[in-house]
């Protein structure tokens, strides 16, 4: 196994939604560098199968729940399933999201609206709901929600997007107040411009070489992640 990022989450049980590519697959395999198992989540199975080729390559362990967050009713399921194999969970990285299409409020579909507020929103508190007895039995809790520029200030054409990343940093903030009293911390991860998919599909015509691949920027969520981190409730920018 690679020493990059040394062994500072050995012993950690991590789980990462939308790991099959971009931001996610980059945080998953840092974390196994670390020393963490981490818990893959995604629909592409083939993608988080190679994820896991990488990580067993690399010395790392993982476990793949392919599953789609829409499908709210299994992600119930999903707490009472690692509790039976792990008994705890230890860092929790809500990262899976949908952009959904950029058009005038008026002009949304009121369907692909739902869809987009389902994923970003209501599926990272589906996944607290299941996961919150799991990561108050960890001796240091982490939550780490991705999160967007676009919650901020005013876009035109983001709607969707922006008001789902918005609510996302509201139920971050009020997730950090219930836990003060805990060993869970919980912080959001503004990732900056990154060559993801997602990027792309938001600017198709940005030079993608005038990003930052997402592997550099996965010490903000090492940092994060790891037992001795003090940060609580706070928005973290990943680049500068």
């Amino acid at each position: 196994m690679t020493d990059q990022y040394e062994q500072t989450l050995a012993g950690r049980v991590a789980l990462v939604t939308g790991a099959s590519r971009g931001i996610g697959a980059a945080v998953a395999l840092a974390y196994a560098r670390a020393g963490a198992h981490v818990v893959l989540t995604a629909r592409n199975t083939k993608a988080l199968e190679g994820l896991d080729d990488q990580i067993r390559a690399q010395g790392g362990a993982a476990t793949l729940i392919p599953l789609d967050l829409l499908d709210h009713d299994k992600i119930d399921a999903m707490g009472p399933a690692l509790a039976e194999k792990f008994g705890r969970l230890d860092i929790f990285v809500g990262n899976a999201g949908m952009l959904g299409t950029l058009a005038p409020l008026g002009h949304i579909n009121a369907k692909e609206w739902d869809r987009v507020i389902a994923l970003n929103l209501t599926a990272n508190f589906r996944l607290i709901r299941t996961l919150d007895p799991l990561l108050r039995a960890s001796d240091a809790g982490r939550v780490i929600f991705v999160t967007s520029g676009a919650a901020e200030g005013y876009r035109a054409y983001w709607g969707a997007y922006a008001a789902s990343k918005a609510g996302l940093e509201s139920l971050a903030r009020t997730y950090k107040a219930e836990t003060d009293k805990t060993n869970i911390r919980v912080n959001l991860v503004d990732p900056g411009r990154v060559r993801t998919a997602m990027r792309a599909e938001a600017f198709p015509g940005e030079d993608p070489q005038t990003l930052v691949t997402p592997d550099r920027i996965v010490q903000t969520f090492l940092d994060l992640a790891g037992p001795s981190c003090a940060k609580h409730g706070e928005r973290v920018r990943a680049q500068g």
